[in-house]
């Protein structure tokens, strides 16, 4: 097509030419993978070289010198005629390494590669989002902070229950994040290296080359360990490490995904009764046929992308069951989707959910009106108190309360009226006792019992000491591209 680049005759992943961050599409990028592979090699070469095999400082200083400059059309030449992308790679490596050449890949394989990259993609993985996860929380902190007094109607069943506030509600969603939070460290955290162990686990090839000297083995498992960072191998692998630990990864991922989920159908549900709006640009279209609609359009993407997000675990949960024995190849073409696309798309979800928390606009107008509404009928307990303290009975006062409600109820529901319960107490003789206590008894700051309170101590005890140690990352703005 006339015109038209290259990248537009082929299908690009949305999650990364549309939504991800530069830092997380470079994490799962060819670029980082393939460096990464070349630099575990220098890694099992020096280690090797320190333990006494014969390896030349010029052999590692040659590999040293080309790890970045990876041609990846020779790779791909190499894969057609090997179809084997580790010993393609190892071939463009020795390529511009000649010298080193016989030394490159040294009683690995192709797993030592391979899925020591993974097990670093994931931890960096998590390195980005617990950043991003953090300043979602202390946004979402403020706000609660700031609307921590602002009664609102609570809501069970999707219907009109006693009040609580608006900072206590996003309260409710903080606490669910701080468990994602306490998640995906746990599992950055029991991450651990595969190390060099062979073919199958043993650490045979290896045995062999330090001729029989176990001690050496174990420490160049330990030496390689250490230079990519780890504080720990699996001490036992088969040819890959165990497929659960992408379990325990996607899991806390799809975990995150939920609460994501759940958070912004509450915001969409809200944008509805217009009581809080997410952010709105000046020349945004809700609509092309109705243009006065503001639509929830970012909390409806997070909520999209969370459903794929938490569609993912089930892949690992299906690959991990079916390794047969040391493993199966079937395990590959899977995670090369799957774990990318997992974080990628946790990744877009807290971008989004940051620039959300940023911007919510709450209207108090709004929820107030919706409080009076609903206040005289969750009032009533209250005039019934106040009547028996001024004297009446309490049995007579609950038949009075019950057909007057019920004649309110009458005017909203089938003439479309507003709720004139409280014009009717006020207009029954009945009441006169109490008709100058009716304003301190429809008091909405009455009915959200401690809920300052607990915001107030939760954002103290709960959210201040998870967002410590991210204090020099949360300046960082999200404007998202839309």
């Amino acid at each position: 097509m006339e015109g038209s680049g290259e990248e537009f005759l082929k299908y690009r992943s949305p999650l990364v030419s549309r939504y991800a961050s530069k830092e997380m599409a470079f994490n799962f990028s060819d670029k980082k993978k393939f460096t990464i592979w070349r630099t575990l090699w220098i890694f099992l070469a020096k280690a090797e070289k320190v333990l006494g095999l014969p390896i030349t400082d010029a052999q590692v200083s040659e590999m040293e010198a080309h790890v970045e400059d990876i041609d990846f059309a020779m790779a791909a030449e190499e894969e057609r005629k090997l179809r084997h992308d580790v010993m393609a790679h190892v071939h463009t490596f020795a390529n511009c390494c000649p010298t080193a050449a016989p030394i490159i890949h040294l009683g690995a394989t192709s797993c030592y590669v391979g899925d020591n990259t993974d097990l670093i993609m994931l931890r960096d993985g998590f390195d980005i989002l617990l950043p991003k996860l953090a300043r979602v929380i202390d946004r979402l902190a403020n706000f609660a902070d700031k609307y921590a007094d602002l009664p609102t109607l609570g809501f069970t069943h999707y219907q009109p229950a006693q009040l609580t506030t608006v900072g206590k509600r996003a309260c409710l969603w903080l606490q669910d994040l701080l468990m994602d939070m306490r998640n995906l460290q746990r599992a950055r955290d029991d991450l651990r290296f595969r190390g060099v162990k062979g073919t199958t686990g043993t650490q045979a090839s290896f045995l062999q080359l330090f001729q029989g000297d176990h001690d050496k083995v174990e420490q160049l498992d330990r030496m390689v360990t250490e230079m990519a960072g780890f504080k720990k191998s699996y001490l036992v692998t088969g040819q890959t490490y165990s497929r659960k630990v992408d379990i325990d990864s996607l899991s806390v991922l799809a975990s995150l995904g939920a609460t994501v989920h759940k958070i912004c159908t509450d915001i969409r549900l809200l944008a509805n009764l217009k009581e809080i709006e997410e952010p709105f640009e000046k020349e945004q279209i809700g609509s092309s046929a109705m243009p006065y609609k503001r639509n929830p359009m970012r909390a409806e993407r997070c909520c999209s992308l969370a459903r794929h997000l938490m569609a993912l675990v089930s892949d690992p949960l299906q690959t991990a069951s079916v390794q047969w024995l040391e493993r199966t190849l079937d395990d590959s073409a899977n995670r090369r989707i799957s774990l990318p696309e997992s974080f990628l798309t946790a990744d877009i979800i807290l971008s989004t959910l940051q620039n959300i928390t940023e911007g919510l606009v709450v209207y108090p107008k709004v929820i107030e009106r919706h409080i009076r509404y609903e206040l005289p009928f969750m009032a009533t307990e209250n005039i019934i108190m106040a009547m028996v303290k001024a004297g009446g009975n309490r049995q007579d006062c609950h038949e009075k309360i019950r057909v007057l409600s019920q004649q309110a109820a009458a005017v909203v529901k089938q003439e479309g009226g507003d709720n004139d319960l409280l014009a009717r107490v006020q207009a029954d003789p009945y009441f006169t006792p109490i008709l100058n206590q009716l304003d301190t008894l429809l008091d909405p700051k009455t009915f959200i019992g401690r809920a300052p309170q607990q915001v107030a101590r939760f954002l103290a005890e709960e959210v201040k000491p998870v967002l410590e140690p991210y204090k020099s990352k949360m300046d960082v703005k999200i404007e998202l591209e839309l």
